[in-house]
């Protein structure tokens, strides 16, 4: 098994929880968090920036921050400003999500 394929299927264990006191989705690796910082106004949520610790990088764990994100604003029927530069990308490369997106 790969490098990768290792970080991969650790990312699998990670519980990404919605805090919406401190307007974040966060994902606890062991003492590190890793987050998308969101402001949410009515249906619409805007996905403001999203924060990977150093020592976390390269795993895939922002894509899988932005995925989680994505998925939770399609359940609770929201709409999508990605502010975010990373999340915007993300969307760009993932078209199943710009539905999502305000116009």
């Amino acid at each position: 098994m790969s490098e990768r394929e290792r970080d991969e299927k650790a990312l699998e264990d990670v519980a990404v929880v919605d805090e919406p006191a401190n307007h974040r989705f966060a994902a606890l690796v062991g003492d590190a968090v890793a987050q998308p910082d969101y402001r949410r106004d009515g249906d619409v949520i805007t996905l403001v920036h999203t924060e990977v610790p150093r020592a976390l990088r390269g795993r895939g764990l922002a894509q899988a921050l932005a995925r989680h994100a994505l998925e939770h604003a399609r359940a609770h029927g929201l709409t999508v400003v990605p502010a975010c530069p990373f999340v915007a990308a993300f969307v760009r490369e993932h078209p199943e999500y710009a539905p999502l997106v305000a116009p």
